[in-house]
């Protein structure tokens, strides 16, 4: 019985078409559940990953959910299609180009495209980000509405060089910034000389997990050109997210 009931507090939230999100008083007039149990019942989902809070109080489907229902891409499923799209960039722009992965609240770079110009280029390297400076990890931030996400930049943060932001104030302002201009950009925020332009992932029906970035030295990555690789990184993105959803199905229905 109680299974049967988080079964359908899920499913309800899903009716939705997981574009958006329920309240706790809306779930129980949709459920007829009582919302002194539902409050419990809800609390539960959120530990077990299925369902996410959001914003004002409301909750959506999680990224467990998601991924039990086959709609969340995979690790592999967007590096494979990525890597074509990001391989060309980099031929393109003599860059590195690369893609993050965010997951609570910890951002991690998983896979690198370089030029074969024979141009010198700088690597990103594999491995975790810091979620307030780099540009892979503020460009996901910015349009996310994980709690994690928020409780992270909540804490103490560290200044890598005079040019970190740790001031939630400031940072939060940024994030308007970057949500107007669709990029986020990491100007020697992490090392000195050192600057990066990303994107996040945007696939319609789930929450952001992934971003598409470009770096290299400070010499080479002038305001001018990292406006040119923001813009060229947006179209990258909207074509990966395209592709990324015609080779999805919908083996359960949750599918707007």
């Amino acid at each position: 019985m109680y299974l049967e009931r988080l079964l359908t507090i899920v499913e309800t939230i899903a009716a939705t078409g997981r574009t958006g999100a329920m309240t706790v008083a809306e779930i129980a007039t949709e459920t007829g559940v009582p919302k002194p149990s539902l409050y419990r019942q809800v609390n539960d989902l959120v530990d077990a990953g299925l369902l996410e809070p959001r914003a004002n109080g409301r909750y959506a489907v999680g990224v467990r959910a998601l991924r039990l229902s086959g709609q969340l891409a995979s690790r592999d499923d967007v590096k494979n299609l990525a890597a074509p799209l990001l391989r060309r960039a980099a031929r393109d722009h003599d860059v590195a180009f690369f893609l993050a992965r965010l997951s609570g609240a910890s951002v991690d770079i998983f896979h690198a495209e370089v030029p074969t110009t024979g141009v010198s280029y700088l690597h990103p390297g594999i491995g975790a980000r810091p979620l307030h400076a780099c540009s892979c990890a503020k460009a996901m931030a910015a349009f996310s509405e994980d709690k994690n996400v928020e409780k992270a930049l909540s804490g103490r943060l560290r200044a890598y060089t005079q040019h970190t932001k740790v001031s939630l104030v400031d940072i939060q302002s940024e994030f308007q910034t970057i949500k107007a201009k669709g990029y986020a950009e990491c100007v020697e925020e992490v090392e000195m000389g050192v600057c990066s332009v990303a994107v996040p992932l945007q696939i319609r029906g789930q929450p952001i997990q992934y971003s598409l970035g470009a770096t290299g030295t400070l010499r080479v990555f002038s305001a001018s050109f990292r406006n040119a690789l923001g813009n060229s990184l947006i179209t990258i993105s909207k074509d990966l997210s395209d592709q990324i959803k015609e080779n999805q199905v919908d083996p359960i229905g949750l599918a707007s």
